[in-house]
């Protein structure tokens, strides 16, 4: 399995940017734990986002993080659970052809992906992945 260590999408020639256009259902965790994702352990402390995407996939956000990616859908104030949609951030791309891994962040969760599954930079040393049917559902090219 090809393993994926601080990678730089921004240089590679076939990865590409797109933007996700997705409404998410999201509650904030009362304690700490950890979701199974698809791809692998997503450990989250109190606070952070809990997402449930378009798809029935779920995964975490740091709080932080969640506030800079997603806007809250009116009347929804954020912080308060229930939908929310992905802001208009490009992030960098590259669909893999083989079974491969990478770890959301320094030291943080492994996440495992299968031939076709897209590998996603959302910045420096900030890393995920999507099945590639999700992927083509909610991601767009851009700028569109």
């Amino acid at each position: 399995m090809r393993q994926f260590l601080d990678v730089s999408l921004e240089s590679d020639p076939l990865a590409a940017r797109y933007v996700k256009d997705e409404v998410v259902a999201v509650r904030f965790a009362s304690n700490d734990g950890v979701i199974q994702s698809r791809e692998g352990p997503n450990h989250y402390q109190t606070g952070d986002a809990l997402v449930t995407g378009s798809s029935g996939d779920q995964w975490s956000v740091i709080r932080a993080r969640f506030e800079e990616k997603y806007e809250s859908v009116a009347p929804l104030m954020m912080g308060q659970d229930g939908p929310y949609r992905a802001r208009r951030i490009p992030v960098w791309a590259r669909q893999i052809e083989e079974p491969f891994a990478v770890a959301r962040r320094a030291g943080g969760d492994l996440l495992c992906g299968n031939a076709g599954d897209w590998l996603l930079q959302y910045a420096p040393g900030d890393y995920g992945l999507v099945e590639g049917k999700r992927f083509k559902s909610v991601y767009r090219t851009w700028p569109e």
